[in-house]
């Protein structure tokens, strides 16, 4: 007999209806995401999409140079895969597991077909696209207009809500591709959040101490971010009440 570790993981599973919940659990397939997994590549067919629950993904974009920054991540909060509802069905970015967790596959026919039903399904995920098209232009505005301490201290932020941890595996040279700038930078950025005792980091392991303290250094970006998602998704659960 199947078991799902807990949907209530994953906030858009969490707020599907015991009618949709029931049509959806034949289809729905709990599984591993490892850290450096490619999901998709880019311009590939999309043929399922992702729940994440512990892992969190992201979306890159290559460079002529060869080089990539990540365009958009998501984590508990949503889904991989918008293009299979939104008519697309193909993947515009490579979309790779920045951090190893959990996650539940769906494959696209199904999801579709409850999709199309044009029942709560339908809006929950318009929704959830609306609130990533908000994420994305106000990522363009971060990126054009703050610091990279800033915009560290906000990426920090984000990966402390989607994975209720204090502790993340991650380089130094991988922060600073998905945050588009170069690997000293954050090296400087990092010592200066250590040195304020807000963060410890060592051999890429970084362990957050002083939450408020980070909140205090990040963008407005990050706020705005929140109220976004929490306007268009109110039912979002909050923060574990362990990382203040």
């Amino acid at each position: 007999m199947k078991r799902l570790h807990s949907s209530g993981q994953n906030y858009l599973l969490s707020e599907l209806q015991t009618e949709e919940f029931d049509r959806l659990f034949p289809f729905i397939e709990p599984i591993l995401l490892t850290r450096g997994e490619i999901l998709y590549q880019a311009d590939a067919e999309m043929n399922y999409a992702y729940f994440p629950t512990t892992a969190i993904v992201s979306m890159d974009s290559t460079l002529a140079d060869g080089g990539t920054v990540e365009i958009a991540s998501v984590g508990n909060e949503g889904l991989l895969g918008m293009p299979i509802f939104l008519g697309g069905g193909i993947s515009h970015n490579r979309t790779i597991v920045r951090v190893t967790g959990r996650a539940y596959r769906i494959a696209a026919a199904p999801l579709l077909e409850e999709f199309y039903r044009k029942g709560p399904l339908l809006k929950l995920l318009l929704r959830y696209a609306q609130s990533m098209m908000s994420h994305l232009g106000q990522r363009v505005l971060c990126n054009g207009h703050h610091s990279a301490e800033q915009r560290l201290c906000t990426f920090i932020l984000q990966m402390m809500d989607r994975t209720f941890a204090l502790e993340f595996v991650i380089t130094q040279e991988e922060m600073g591709r998905l945050l588009g700038v170069r690997r000293e930078t954050i090296t400087d950025s990092a010592i200066r959040l250590q040195d304020l005792g807000l963060i410890k980091y060592r051999r890429g392991h970084m362990t957050v101490i002083n939450r408020c303290g980070i909140a205090a250094l990040s963008c407005e970006c990050y706020k705005s971010i929140s109220d976004e998602t929490a306007r268009l998704l109110p039912n979002r659960r909050p923060l574990s009440p362990k990382i203040t």
